[in-house]
């Protein structure tokens, strides 16, 4: 099967009703369903860079898209990998998650995308994590979206301010916007690979057959080499068997897309974005600190090779 065969497939699969209710959900333990795989620990790097660019994009909205940048952004950065995260969302959520107010910046990524003369480092800020990096964003970015109208190769405004910096990092996370507008069009073209987070609910994995739709019309006109690292599945309740349901879905419409990893709901989340840092640091014993861990490993293993 053709890579363009595939996205058909994936497409279609989404679109397809929701798992038999008879069969068998017995189990509460999410990797029961998404076929637990053997993750190993990451090898220290003997040097770093050049960054994987990762569009993190659900044109649906609180999916867990936002918690899942910050706190992968932060396990990468634990296991020694230098990590740059870009707030490409005009509500700044990314960068309310470190403890940022956007509405007292000077600059931001939509200075970055629009003035010639402002400088990637001079936009960028350190977090409460080392090897960790931030491009921030506040509600002026929404007006980018209509000022980039204009502009030759509007599509790929972000993929030239980030050039610079890509030799410095090991990953690059962009947390998109909720919609399938020109700001995610910039941070798809940007990005090597796409990761999906998506709620377990139904609704929800229906909803991604439009995205991948639009995946594709990139990968055919823009950026050709763009690809799927997977599916997360999140907010998962293990005491619903609706939540079972979904994920045994999402495992038979995407196969092996699927992380091995699924994020759990927990009270912990919402504590971290009032404390303004990330779960591993926040609360590092917790199970949702463990289960991002385990992502990183994940998604090392699969970016290393």
């Amino acid at each position: 099967m053709d890579s363009n065969d595939k996205w058909a497939a994936l497409r279609g699969a989404a679109q397809m009703p929701p798992a038999d209710p008879d069969s068998d959900l017995s189990s509460p333990d999410p990797e029961a369903y998404t076929n637990k795989r053997e993750i190993p620990q990451p090898q220290p790097l003997e040097r770093h860079g050049p960054a994987r660019v990762i569009a993190m994009a659900n044109q649906k909205g609180g999916v867990g898209k936002t918690t899942t940048t910050i706190n992968l952004g932060a396990a990468l950065a634990e296991y020694g990998r230098k990590v740059l995260m870009v707030d490409f969302d005009p509500q700044g959520a990314l960068s309310v998650g470190f403890g940022t107010n956007p509405h007292t910046l000077d600059l931001t990524v939509y200075n970055l995308l629009m003035q010639d003369d402002v400088d990637i480092d001079d936009v960028m800020v350190k977090t409460n994590v080392a090897g960790l990096r931030l491009l921030p964003a506040n509600i002026d970015l929404s007006a980018a979206e209509i000022q980039l109208v204009n502009e030759v190769a509007r599509e790929q405004t972000l993929a030239r301010v980030l050039r610079p910096v890509i030799p410095d990092f090991d990953y690059i996370l962009i947390d998109c916007q909720p919609s399938l507008g020109l700001l995610t069009i910039n941070a798809l073209t940007a990005a090597h690979s796409v990761l999906v987070p998506l709620e377990c609910e139904f609704f929800s994995l229906r909803g991604v057959a439009l995205l991948l739709d639009t995946v594709d019309k990139v990968r055919e006109r823009l950026n050709y080499d763009l690809e799927l690292d997977g599916i997360l599945a999140t907010m998962y309740d293990s005491r619903t068997t609706h939540s079972r349901q979904v994920l045994q879905r999402v495992v038979e419409a995407f196969g092996d897309k699927v992380f091995s990893t699924v994020i759990t709901r927990t009270v912990r989340f919402p504590e971290t974005t009032v404390a303004g840092e990330p779960i591993t640091t926040w609360a590092p014993a917790s199970s949702g600190a463990r289960a991002y861990r385990q992502l990183a490993r994940e998604l090392i293993a699969a970016t290393d090779k």
